[in-house]
């Protein structure tokens, strides 16, 4: 029947598993009366806020609520059993050279036969749905499938195997999606990372890898998970946003793209600069795209995101230590190597240790139009963590010294920044102009100022410029963009 994908036939079929009895549902019990809550706060009033009402659910719908609740579990350990008969019977050496739709047929007549022999009895949706997801059990990554599949989906965060948030549009969100136990969320955290020649134990309990659509991956695993396995996905979106895009979305404004493509093309230093989740990657894409078409590109990164548009690009990904503890690439390396390879511009995805050191000095030995990303909340903390590294490198060098060295190596950082209401916005654009004294010189060029908050949470703002002309407006003329001096006009 199965010829194709099913194992031979062992011997005699296993005995009928027993469906499991149904379990009574007790009636909850209903909640009293909150009338002092529900007491309306009077005009002038003083003291405490009274608390709001929660709507209470009716016995009916706490009935049902809690009989899906118990369809979810049942279905979740039906899908366990089916899938462990399933790796009892299927081919899985052949699985290679089938087609979507044909192992979907196997594994649809497979569940038929196991669930006769089990006396379980489906309707047409839930069968669908069971195949559907014992489908993404073997060939997929179980319930994160369909996760990765959801397009409104930026962000998949598994806080042990109960706990399964998203974030949609910037804001959290807790999802029905769970795993049977820790053993299946580790089941598939290994398939993830085996993939690509990683793995995790005790010994090695934290992971990062890319998956197959390249998006960004991220565990730690017990005992340093203290209460079940942390994963943190990172999804690849497929569409290239252009600043167009970005423009139209609201993250800045017509007149700071053409500052910032006047900036790229003419080859300034820049430094994306953000907090986790801020949007320094996209922006790095974005201000990419200003880059001629003509120029060779290196790109290093702990893992590969960019997506750059240009014909002549060559990307790079560090690499960890393999069990021995011996192999490992790190982005310093990828950098030394990256300047005996006649690169126009170096693009370091993410600079956080030691290559800041490699990273400044190619900045300042003719590789100018360089850019990276850093973690850091404004201008001056940007350049602050730069200090930081350098000495955390190991390599002693006067304060003085230090940052003559950035001042001469950064020309431009661009601050990202993910606002209260889960919008991203470009809330600074800083220009570094020099040292006085022991200290660096910078001026701000545009911000974004608040303005207020709307009863929905939604931030009120503006992109405003700061009345400050650019410091490199005869460099942009030079090079054939002269921009407008209305630009650097603030809104009054």
């Amino acid at each position: 029947m199965f010829s194709r994908f099913k194992k031979p036939d062992p011997g005699p079929a296993q005995p009928a598993l027993k469906p499991a009895a149904p379990s009574s549902t007790a009636m909850p019990a209903v909640a009293a009366p909150a009338q002092a809550a529900a007491t309306a706060r009077m005009p002038g009033a003083t003291g405490p806020r009274p608390l709001q009402v929660v709507p209470q659910r009716s016995p009916a719908e706490a009935l049902a609520a809690d009989k899906d609740k118990k369809r979810r579990e049942r279905m979740q350990e039906l899908k366990v059993d089916l899938h462990r008969r399933l790796l009892d019977n299927l081919n899985l050496a052949a699985l290679e050279k089938a087609s979507e739709g044909q192992l979907k047929s196997e594994i649809a007549a497979i569940t038929a036969e196991a669930l006769d022999e089990m006396g379980v009895a489906l309707n047409a949706a839930d069968r669908q749905v069971l195949h559907q997801e014992l489908y993404d059990e073997v060939m997929g990554l179980g319930p994160l499938e369909a996760l990765l599949k959801d397009e409104t989906v930026n962000d998949i965060l598994v806080n042990g195997p109960k706990r399964v948030f998203v974030e949609r549009a910037g804001k959290l969100q807790l999802t029905e999606i769970t795993f049977k136990d820790e053993k299946h969320l580790l089941r598939i955290i290994d398939k993830i990372v085996s993939a690509v020649g990683r793995r995790v134990d005790e010994s090695n309990p934290y992971c990062d890898a890319r998956l197959a659509d390249g998006s960004r991956f991220n565990c730690m695993v017990p005992p340093v998970a203290v209460d079940g396995s942390l994963v943190s996905i990172r999804k690849f979106k497929k569409e290239k946003l252009k600043v167009d895009d970005l423009v139209r979305f609201g993250a800045f404004t017509e007149e700071m793209a053409a500052y910032l493509q006047a900036a790229v093309a003419t080859r300034l230093n820049v430094i994306v600069s953000g907090g986790t989740g801020s949007g320094k990657t996209t922006t790095l894409n974005a201000l990419s795209s200003f880059i001629d078409n003509t120029e060779r590109i290196l790109t290093i990164e702990d893992t590969a995101e960019l997506q750059l548009q240009q014909v002549h690009v060559g990307r790079m990904e560090s690499r960890p230590p393999n069990v021995e503890g011996k192999g490992a690439v790190t982005q310093r390396d990828c950098l030394r190597n990256a300047l005996r390879m006649r690169p126009d511009r170096i693009i370091v995805g993410e600079t956080r240790g030691e290559e800041v050191i490699d990273m400044l000095q190619a900045m300042n030995t003719g590789h100018d139009g360089s850019m990276t990303t850093i973690h850091a909340n404004s201008a001056r903390d940007a350049v602050s963590r730069l200090e930081n590294m350098i000495a955390m490198s190991g390599i002693e060098m006067p304060i003085k010294a230090m940052r003559s060295q950035i001042a001469s190596a950064v020309n431009l950082i661009v601050q990202a920044s993910r606002l209260q209401d889960g919008s991203r916005r470009m809330t600074s654009i800083t220009e570094i102009t020099g040292m006085e004294g022991d200290v660096i010189s910078m001026q701000e060029i545009f911000r974004y100022e608040r303005l207020g908050v709307e009863p929905s949470g939604k931030i009120i703002g503006r992109f405003n410029a700061t009345g400050i002309r650019s410091a490199y407006s005869d460099r942009f003329r030079q090079w054939g963009y002269d921009l407008p001096t209305s630009i650097y006009e603030p809104i009054v």
